[in-house]
């Protein structure tokens, strides 16, 4: 969230830096110099020629890619759910909430699960000296929807048509139902070094602390760098999502943004043949 414009909105890029998601066959990516997909085991970089055959290699790759069935069952885990701009957060998703947030937290709840792994991690974090606070984690449709309405009010009452206010209102505040805090499985993190939202998050012993052991409680950084043009949102180092520990652990091997994720996962799920 950018509380430069409103502590529940997002920071979409302007469309005109917008580039077209692509997935290529290959689905993979480069990391220290070997491509990894994703994995049932652990991710396999592809073999140098003084260790073994490229056939041999690429035969041990695919033997490791996941089944379909088990691409397909990682699709099927409700904390798997994705929702961005493109794809709204299902109408049957329910879920019970626990609170979890700071004394100043806007929304202080998150999906019961995932805010006991919060509260874990956030313990786990006290133990080594850190301190990492929820300042904002699960908004219902309605608050949402709330929040859109208000937006697009403003710029009816600047002249613009339904059509034109609605599209300048998705621009600032995600429509009901497209933001991940809809979900509960979205927090805003933060702490006593920095308490904004902002990208100066990154410098804190907090996000460092997050970048090493998130992945074991279940959460991965959902807007990471150089990942904009796919997740269409800037940078967000306070932003992270609880997918579930075995599936954060497959994602952070992988390499890849959420998205990417998901649509390599897919292919997987849909039979189509994943090379490394």
């Amino acid at each position: 969230m950018n509380p430069s414009v409103h502590p529940h909105h997002r920071r979409h890029l302007r469309p005109a830096v917008r580039r077209v998601l692509t997935v290529t066959v290959v689905a993979c990516i480069a990391v220290g110099g070997a491509s990894f997909v994703l994995h049932s085991r652990s991710a396999v970089p592809a073999a140098s020629a003084t260790s073994t055959s490229s056939a041999s290699a690429a035969s041990e790759a695919e033997s490791s890619l996941l089944t379909a069935r088990q691409a397909q069952a990682i699709l099927d885990d409700p904390r798997m759910v994705l929702v961005n701009h493109t794809n709204k957060m299902p109408d049957d998703h329910t879920f019970t909430t626990k609170a979890c947030g700071s004394a100043t937290a806007v929304n202080k709840t998150l999906q019961t699960e995932a805010a006991d792994a919060f509260l874990a991690m956030q313990a786990a974090a006290a133990k080594d000296g850190v301190t990492i606070w929820m300042q904002s984690g699960y908004r219902s449709v309605d608050y949402q929807k709330n929040l859109y309405d208000q937006k697009t009010q403003y710029f009816r009452n600047k002249g613009l048509s339904e059509a034109e206010a609605k599209k300048q209102a998705a621009n600032i505040v995600n429509p009901p139902g497209y933001s991940e805090h809809n979900c509960g499985l979205a927090a805003d993190l933060n702490s006593p070094e920095h308490t904004d939202l902002t990208e100066g998050f990154e410098n804190t012993e907090a996000f460092r602390w997050l970048s090493a052991h998130a992945v074991e409680y279940g959460f991965i950084l959902r807007y990471p760098k150089n990942a904009e043009a796919v997740t269409e949102i800037t940078y967000e180092p306070w932003h992270w999502r609880y997918v579930g520990p075995e599936n954060a652990a497959l994602i952070q091997q992988s390499g890849l943004c959420f998205e990417d994720a998901v649509a390599v996962l897919q292919k997987l799920a849909a039979g189509e043949k994943i090379t490394g």
